[in-house]
């Protein structure tokens, strides 16, 4: 189900934030639930993931991950954007109450490309009680390398946290 590189990613994850007595959540949009997947996948991973919200609508990450209607509202922004990234983490890290939070809006395609933001497009969100980082990436290949790629990412990025904690 998940390629050997994401599951070792996956357990990085897990046995770093045990042993740092953290929790993660995740907020998922075009990844659909992968990375509280791979993470489950994992041995000892329900002493550190305390939840995931998939929130592949735009009502969803409004009514359940407080992201702002301005953000939709605007052309130039919308649910694949930064700032949308940076309000799925924090809202899903307050929803679920876990020390470190990751987000992924993306267009893993075939369709869906929007002027400017071509399919690949994912942004990533990640956020503690310290500090909120976003990165924007571009991934090559079909619907479930780009999906697969942006677990990879958001494993990376909550490794990269747990490490700065």
């Amino acid at each position: 189900m998940f390629s050997s590189e994401v599951l070792s990613e996956a357990q990085q994850v897990v046995s770093e934030a045990l042993a740092a007595g953290l929790t993660v959540a995740s907020a998922e949009s075009c990844t659909g639930g992968l990375v509280a997947g791979a993470l489950t996948a994992i041995s000892g991973s329900s002493s550190v993931l305390k939840g995931s919200v998939v929130s592949y609508t735009i009502e969803i990450k409004q009514k359940v991950l407080g992201v702002s209607k301005d953000i939709f509202d605007d052309p130039s922004l919308g649910a694949v954007s930064e700032p949308c990234a940076a309000q799925m983490a924090l809202g899903v890290r307050e929803v679920i109450g876990s020390d470190i939070a990751v987000s992924v809006t993306g267009i893993a395609g075939p369709t869906g490309e929007e002027p400017g933001k071509p399919v690949g497009t994912v942004w990533f969100g990640i956020n503690s009680k310290n500090f909120t980082h976003t990165v924007c990436k571009h991934f090559s290949g079909n619907r479930e390398q780009v999906r697969e790629a942006a677990v990879l990412q958001a494993l990376q990025l909550i490794h990269e946290a747990i490490v700065k904690a």
